[in-house]
């Protein structure tokens, strides 16, 4: 069940990206960032990626997990990519690591 839940948010979540895209809401955050353009999206994504550091220098898990959620959400607007993407890129750099270790150890 909480994977579901997971997985009915994350696809929420970027419909939601999608359709601020298409149909702007006035007084939507998203909608401001797409209307500010590429150069405010990117401000706000190397701002986030600062914070996320900031967060993780102080060792303070709370504020990592928030900032790293900030970043996400952000890198979401500025490219239009899905975490399913994303986990599906991930998943795939697994299964080639696995395979140039096996290769290693066996060479």
């Amino acid at each position: 069940r909480y994977i579901r839940e997971r997985t009915v948010f994350r696809e929420a979540l970027y419909s939601l990206l999608e359709g601020r895209k298409a149909e702007k809401k006035e007084g939507s955050y998203t909608t401001y960032l797409f209307e500010k353009g590429i150069d405010k999206i990117l401000k706000k994504v190397g701002e986030e990626s600062t914070e996320v550091i900031i967060a993780g220098k102080a060792d303070d898990r709370k504020e990592t997990v928030y900032e790293i959620a900030d970043l996400a959400y952000h890198v979401m607007v500025l490219m239009g990519i899905s975490v399913e993407d994303v986990l599906a890129e991930l998943a795939s750099r697994h299964v080639i690591d696995k395979k140039v270790k096996q290769e290693k150890m066996t060479e």
